[in-house]
């Protein structure tokens, strides 16, 4: 098994070449290595409710809705809501459903005190295949990763 200065090494390097606002850059299995063997490690998934149930869950993950479903609104409360599970000095990764909203959720967090805040690159699903469905190319799922349907 890989070590956990390797993986954040990599992650963090990753977050240079890419210029992110937070510490650093996962793909899902480190991600997962992370959440296994880092003391303390977090996990917020900040997909929406409906894609929780619908979709699947990842066992473990602190779940707080970055957009709320239907219409994809902002959560006001997103901020006091991971104040309020997870501690700020946390290694805290973020996934969405292919990375977007949680790179945002990273950089927020990271702007409001949040030292240790990494975003998990392809997300749950990842990207689209050549049929337009997500789920096989990249991802959470699609690397085999533990998750339970909704």
């Amino acid at each position: 098994m890989e070590t956990i200065t390797a993986i954040l090494e990599r992650a963090q390097q990753r977050a240079k070449e890419m210029n992110l606002p937070y510490e650093g850059a996962l793909l899902p299995a480190e991600a997962l290595t992370l959440l296994q063997e880092a003391p303390g490690a977090r996990l917020v998934d900040v997909r929406s409710r409906a894609e929780w149930d619908w979709v699947g869950r990842i066992p473990g993950a602190v779940e707080i809705e970055w957009q709320s479903y239907p219409g994809m609104r902002a959560n006001p409360d997103f901020l006091n809501y991971l104040s309020s599970q997870v501690d700020k000095e946390s290694m805290v990764m973020f996934i969405c459903r292919s990375g977007g909203r949680s790179h945002q959720a990273a950089a927020i967090a990271a702007d409001s005190g949040y030292t240790n805040c990494y975003n998990i690159l392809e997300g749950f699903e990842g990207d689209k295949d050549a049929t337009g469905h997500r789920g096989t190319k990249g991802g959470w799922k699609a690397a085999g990763l533990p998750w339970v349907q909704g």
